[in-house]
């Protein structure tokens, strides 16, 4: 399988640059199992869409402004992109540098304190913050939150709110749980009252959710890593909504690779797990942790892209972007949403 199998041509002007004014105000592409046909809905219908002990999935992970600029001795400046906080006011980033900075080297960062490089591994660099608090705190003040790079702006006061779910509070992640973005207190009172459960995962998003596919070949492609944690209190609420003939509905991505991960880390059932996940879902692989997803619009030959065609249909999914391109939906983190159902087809 190759990674051009999952191309398609975009129009530059459907990429969202912004959120709507209200958050569950977007378009929601109903997309059911071959041969039905295709819904223009609105996100607003999500109640009508779905039934009394359905169960809804979301990521609670809360994303960190991890975007920092600073400059080394030798008076280079770096910009730095943290992809993972790993306590005692280290971390895990990328360094956007004319010149690699070598282990030992401090950059002095512009909203105060130091990064000390305290060593490599690959792409990553481990940096030493040398800050007045915890580096969690001191983000809050100093860093800017890293909005994906298709967003051709610099971040406003309105993204620091809308670029978080509402229900988000495990703090982390580098990058939104995009589907998540579309639901807010309305909606989800409205869902409450269909009889609609909710519960959640952790999946810190990663920065290397927007590193391209770089081998053709599928086979060669090294997955980045994410931490994820699924407890016991989803576990059981999974089982008791699936024994009493309720669906279970990822809002996004995240959740399937964190429910799947936790099922293959359980020998094919799914049980709780907090650790790393490498997982790459590609068509050929069957998704059996939830039975419908709530996802926004990829990227062009994206590991997302390829994981909701694993849990549609290749051809199901393509179809359903052409459909959106010609009605011109807004794709990606600040755009509109799809509901899947799962196919048999592929």
């Amino acid at each position: 399988m190759k990674k051009s199998d999952f191309h398609y041509d975009l129009p530059p002007e459907l990429i969202a640059q912004a959120p709507l004014p209200e958050r569950s105000a977007s378009r929601l592409l109903r997309v059911p199992p071959a041969p039905a046909a295709l819904e223009d809905r609105n996100v607003r219908d999500l109640p009508q869409l779905l039934q009394p002990g359905d169960l809804l999935v979301f990521n609670d992970t809360r994303v960190i402004p991890a975007r920092l600029f600073g400059q080394k001795s030798t008076g280079g400046r770096v910009e730095i992109l943290i992809e993972r906080l790993l306590g005692g006011n280290e971390a895990r980033a990328q360094l956007g540098v004319s010149k690699s900075p070598k282990e030992g080297a401090r950059i002095a960062m512009d909203a105060g304190g130091e990064a000390e490089v305290l060593g490599r591994d690959g792409e990553f660099y481990r940096l030493r913050f040398h800050v007045s608090e915890s580096l969690e705190q001191w983000l809050l003040h100093a860093g800017r939150l890293p909005l994906p790079p298709y967003i051709q702006r610099e971040p406003g006061r309105d993204d620091a709110e809308r670029y978080q779910t509402v229900f988000a509070r495990e703090v982390g992640a580098v990058a939104a749980p995009t589907a998540g973005l579309h639901f807010d207190e309305s909606l989800l009172q409205a869902l409450r009252e269909r009889g609609v459960q909710f519960g959640h995962v952790t999946l810190h998003v990663g920065a290397g959710t927007f590193q391209p596919v770089r081998a053709d070949d599928l086979s060669q492609h090294v997955m980045h890593s994410e931490w994820l944690n699924v407890g016991a209190g989803l576990v059981e609420q999974i089982r008791r909504t699936r024994a009493a003939g309720g669906r279970v509905i990822g809002v996004g991505t995240t959740v399937v690779r964190a429910l799947e991960s936790a099922t293959r880390q359980g020998g094919g059932e799914l049980q709780p797990y907090a650790g790393e996940t490498r997982l790459f879902i590609l068509p050929g692989y069957r998704i059996r942790s939830v039975d419908a997803m709530v996802t926004n619009f990829h990227l062009p030959e994206s590991t997302l892209l390829m994981m909701i065609s694993a849990f549609a249909g290749k051809q199901r999914v393509f179809d359903a972007y052409a459909h959106a391109i010609a009605q011109r939906y807004r794709f990606f983190s600040y755009g509109d949403a799809m509901l899947l159902s799962a196919s048999d087809a592929e």
